[in-house]
């Protein structure tokens, strides 16, 4: 075998060892509170609204990047930098605004197991309770190779939307011209959904999620290159499912003007436009979106508080040794799980509340991680470059307008 060949495959099986924390981050985005915003998106403006996918994937790619970088080169997570870097009290009130947002958008993801399964007939009295079994004694019980690999598993499932929007037979021309000559209007619903879908591709708990993963699977800066495709590729998955759903609903759902609330509805229309195996991949889909999101926000919310104060965390760290951790993550789940089997429960409320603290938490966290990685102390050769700046702060900029406009559109409207 040639010295070309045996470098090849020696750098493919580096990729595949570096593989994960940038799929896993990117698969996770598409939660139910995604999967529903998409679905809407579809059935209300039809194709319209795909080229927001777009400025999306730029704002996604960069912002995981530096995250990555700032992990691989610090050794440290996000929380760890914060309070290094600003200081305890402030440290604190970011991270209790954390704690109560990803309360809020973990019981949102049992809603999404709860409506799922409910278009299979299955009560939420039962598959909430069971689902949340399930994923405490996958992370509590595995280690982070096995953690990793059920995740990955769960980011290919995603992929049943490609089949669900294929069998709705979408109009092709249609989807290219409004790529190529996007449809702005000025109006309030339109533009609220075009925040609504540029704004759900980053949240909070992703930036610690993803930079927590990159120091618990060990990366170094040799690691960097590779990383970069790790994250590159979750990326694209994000955008390629997002336009499968979108396309989905636009093809069925839009062209019979039927109207939805949520993710189930659209599972539950499919199927008399597009046959009931649609229909079933569609809430199949959700629900692996549903618990995959049930496992990370946990995990992300548990790791990045216990970092900022100085605890023990880690999948790969035992009960004895990290029960700060642990015990964060269950009551998140427990809590999480209590709020959706209450009867009559304000879900709606819930998700608009979570939105709310990610609005008012995302800016400020975006300001910090610009100071950080252009801090030659903290990233010696591996700050920022002038390119790097200028999309870096672009897209601070423009999040925090969306943010903004986030937190204020339901107080106006």
């Amino acid at each position: 075998m040639s010295q070309y060949k045996t470098n090849f495959w020696k750098k493919i099986l580096i990729f595949l060892a570096v593989l994960g924390p940038g799929i896993i981050t990117g698969s996770v985005d598409n939660d139910a509170g995604g999967i529903t915003t998409y679905s809407l998106a579809g059935a209300i403006y039809g194709y319209k609204l795909i080229w927001t996918l777009i400025p999306a994937f730029i704002a996604l790619v960069v912002i995981q990047e530096m995250n990555a970088r700032m992990g691989i080169v610090t050794g440290k997570g996000l929380a760890d930098l914060i309070r290094e870097n600003v200081g305890v009290k402030t440290t604190f009130l970011i991270f209790i605004g954390v704690l109560i947002a990803n309360i809020g958008n973990t019981a949102t993801e049992f809603a999404g197991i709860a409506g799922s399964l409910e278009v299979f007939g299955v009560s939420k009295y039962i598959s909430v309770p069971i689902s949340a079994v399930v994923v405490w004694f996958i992370v509590v019980r595995g280690t982070y190779k096995s953690v990793e690999k059920i995740f990955l598993i769960f980011s290919l499932f995603l992929f049943v939307y490609v089949v669900s929007a294929l069998l709705g037979k979408p109009q092709w021309g249609e989807i290219g011209e409004s790529i190529i000559k996007p449809h702005i209007e000025f109006e309030f619903n339109y533009v609220t959904m075009v925040i609504g879908l540029v704004g759900t591709t980053i949240c909070p708990w992703m930036m610690f999620y993803l930079q927590s993963s990159v120091i618990e699977k060990g990366l170094k800066p040799d690691n960097y290159r590779y990383s970069l495709w790790d994250v590159v590729i979750g990326s694209i998955i994000t955008v390629v499912i997002a336009f499968f759903i979108i396309v989905a609903c636009a093809a069925t759902l839009h062209v019979n003007g039927i109207v939805i609330n949520e993710a189930k509805d659209a599972a539950l229309a499919l199927e008399p436009l597009a046959g009931s195996f649609a229909a079933m991949l569609f809430a199949f889909g959700l629900f692996i979106a549903s618990i995959f999101s049930a496992c990370i926000l946990p995990i992300a919310t548990a790791f990045s508080v216990c970092e900022a104060f100085g605890f023990e965390a880690g999948v790969d760290k035992s009960l004895r040794e990290a029960p700060e951790y642990y015990t964060i993550f269950t009551v998140i789940l427990i809590v999480g799980m209590a709020i959706i089997l209450i009867p009559n429960a304000p879900l709606i409320q819930i998700t608009l509340w979570a939105q709310v603290a990610n609005g008012i938490l995302l800016p400020i966290i975006l300001f910090y991680i610009m100071r950080m990685i252009n801090n030659r102390e903290i990233m010696g050769d591996y700050t920022n470059k002038a390119f790097h700046n200028l999309v870096g702060w672009s897209t601070a900029v423009v999040l925090i307008v969306l943010s903004v406009v986030l937190v204020v559109l339901p107080i106006i409207e």
